[in-house]
């Protein structure tokens, strides 16, 4: 028995073929993680499915509809997270729920999924002040409202810690009914050993569909395998970090944090926050949603003021002259924060300029990022039309035009592919060897191994420092999601 049979299915984008005759049924009932890398046609499969995008040929059916003639029907049967789900962050955490069952047509019944989000004491606090984690539990228990017959989530759980996302997945199984069909797709390939069954896309086509066991036992082995489908990763020579002109230096802390604290009321964000980085050392400071590590980065940055403490960066310090300190570091933020309606190379150009690259200079300056970026197809697009790798990449390209001797970079492959997220850590850790100074947050436990040095974040405190190997055997773990997990509920006793 399927939810969805697809025979045939072509979709073209300006000649390009997202979905290039694709067959594929979705068992009823079943968990089914969606697997590919960007542009390769996970969203636009989703849409196609419900009906928001229109095949150019072949045939979907979905629940026993016709999606595209019968859309209105269908809407009454289905639960759809997008990317970026629509909360409205203006309105509060039970506002919002009561919204959705409005537009559904169903009771204000929330007790169930305020227990299950873990929001019944936050239910008067607005959207937009919740974590990353929390926006994405509430994002999900508006979907879940009026229990849909078919769950489509489309990346769920992207810049979302480990702990969340294990509450995310067992939420899900534990609200929705046993004929409930859920179709979940992710960046995260930790994830795919928590579906009964796996698709994965490669350039419109399904390359991999089965049991995730049956190719492979564990995490590690499933993401090489997945590569493999893809056709390989080849590590090559960074180009960044080749034409990265290092700044010569005799201070061996480049990066202070001097009992950094930030108050909201009688709410700590920050407190006594304390560390020292080392010149081309790698930094990761990792945590849960809302542990505070986005506003230790503005703090350090001299985006936000800190409450007390300071921070100095190449031994300034931040509060005392903040331009000359923030003129050392390149900062990539953790959402994408360039600007959308100026081009890729409009984009470098002015980045190029606010960081004080002369006119002579900037267009060689700009020229040179494209080329070693591999920008120069895309250099004349909006930024806002890029992929999320490219946007990615940008970002960092961005950060790095200046040579700063430190990079600041939060969440930087944040819901992008496995061989991009590759091919980001080759460019840092070759960075990091010619002499820059990095500090990183992320929520992909593999990448904390990259790390010199850990910097374990919880409820604004730091709980654990050291490097990988020190903290897995803190934590009597034989990984960093484990430890991760064992060292925060240890933190809790």
């Amino acid at each position: 028995m399927y939810t969805v049979e697809i025979k045939n299915l072509v979709k073209t984008f300006d000649k390009a073929k997202a979905i290039d005759n694709l067959s594929l049924n979705i068992e009823k009932g079943k968990i089914t993680g969606l697997i590919g890398a960007d542009g390769s046609g996970k969203t636009t499969l989703i849409r196609l499915i419900i009906g928001l995008l229109v095949g150019d040929e072949g045939e979907i059916t979905t629940l026993g509809l016709n999606p595209v003639t019968q859309k209105e029907e269908l809407n009454y049967k289905i639960g759809y997270m997008p990317q970026k789900f629509g909360l409205y962050e203006d309105l509060t955490v039970i506002e919002n729920l009561r919204l959705y069952a409005d537009l559904k047509n169903e009771p204000y019944d929330f007790d169930k999924l305020l227990e299950f989000t873990v929001l019944s004491s936050f239910q008067n606090r607005l959207a937009g002040a919740l974590s990353g984690g929390m926006k994405q539990k509430l994002g999900l228990a508006c979907t879940l409202i009026g229990t849909p017959d078919f769950l489509l989530l489309d990346e769920p759980s992207v810049g979302v810690d480990p702990i969340s996302r294990r509450d995310l997945m067992k939420m899900v199984r534990d609200l929705i009914s046993p004929q409930t069909t859920v179709l979940w797709s992710t960046a995260y390939l930790d994830e795919a050993h928590s579906f009964d069954t796996t698709i994965v896309l490669d350039k419109g086509k399904v390359i991999y569909e089965g049991k995730p066991h049956d190719l492979a036992p564990t995490a590690q082995e499933f993401e090489n395998k997945i590569i493999d489908l893809m056709g390989g990763y080849k590590k090559e020579k960074s180009l960044i970090a080749e034409n990265y002109i290092p700044i010569k230096t005799n201070l061996s802390c480049t990066v202070e944090a001097d009992n950094l604290e930030k108050k909201y009321g009688d709410f700590y964000a920050v407190r006594n926050n304390s560390f020292c980085i080392n010149r081309g050392e790698i930094f990761g400071l990792l945590g849960p949603n809302g542990a505070g590590k986005s506003t230790s980065f503005k703090m350090m940055c001299g985006l936000t003021k800190p409450g007390g403490g300071t921070a100095r960066i190449m031994g300034i310090d931040i509060l005392k002259d903040p331009a000359k300190a923030r003129s050392n570091l390149g900062y990539m933020a953790q959402k994408f924060s360039l600007y959308g309606s100026l081009t890729v190379r409009q984009n470098l150009e002015f980045f190029a300029s606010a960081y004080g690259i002369n006119f002579l200079n900037r267009t060689k300056r700009v020229d040179e990022i494209i080329d070693v970026f591999g920008f120069g197809a895309v250099q004349n697009r909006l930024s806002e039309d890029l992929p999320l790798g490219f946007k990615q990449r940008l970002s960092m390209a961005c950060a790095l035009i200046h040579n700063p001797p430190i990079l600041f970079l939060d969440e930087p492959t944040s819901g992008v592919d496995v061989v991009t997220r590759r091919d980001f850590w080759n460019h840092i850790t070759s960075l990091a060897k010619k002499g820059v100074t990095i500090l990183v947050t992320t929520h992909f436990m593999d990448e904390a191994e990259y790390c010199d040095r850990i910097s374990l974040f919880y409820k604004g405190e730091t709980i654990a420092i050291g490097t990988p190997d020190e903290l897995k055997q803190k934590a009597n773990a034989n990984n960093m999601e484990e430890t991760f997990i064992t060292l925060i509920k240890e933190s809790e006793l």
